[in-house]
């Protein structure tokens, strides 16, 4: 009988395990990528990533890292909001507008959540170009993020 129990979690768990791996490398944040030109050639890969990382942490200094906490937050209230007003609406015409109401804030959050955690390592505009333009400052190519 305990045997069958267990059988019945493995499901959720296996779940739950690939949801965790799931928004783990979906925070994870994008680095850029650069073109093998002739000072990433001289310098390497090893120095080019620390050249990387120096960059970034330099935008970070002058206060342009990107929230990524906010950015979540904002992409879930964003969501619920136009959920709430889509499901308000269908509610209205339904009958039922504060059951509408709930669900379309419900679904537009969960969808807001998901939109944010995926994006959430991606760098705001001001910190991406601020990162490449100090990798042009050291005569590196940057051919895109990832």
């Amino acid at each position: 009988m305990k045997a069958f129990t267990e059988m019945k979690r493995l499901p959720t768990l296996i779940i739950s395990l690939l949801g965790i791996a799931i928004l783990m490398m979906a925070c994870a944040k994008k680095r850029p990528v650069l073109y093998p030109n002739l000072t990433y050639k001289t310098a390497g890969a090893s120095a080019a990533m620390a050249d990387i990382d120096e960059c970034i942490q330099l935008a970070a200094n002058h206060g342009h890292a990107t929230d990524a906490g906010k950015n979540v937050a904002t992409s879930t209230a964003k969501g619920a909001t136009t959920g709430a007003v889509v499901g308000g609406a269908v509610g209205a015409v339904t009958g039922r507008p504060g059951r509408g109401v709930a669900a379309g804030a419900a679904g537009g959050g969960a969808g807001g959540l998901m939109k944010g955690v995926w994006k959430s390592g991606d760098p705001d505009d001001i910190e991406r170009r601020f990162v490449e333009q100090c990798l042009r400052d050291k005569g590196y190519k940057v051919i895109g993020w990832k």
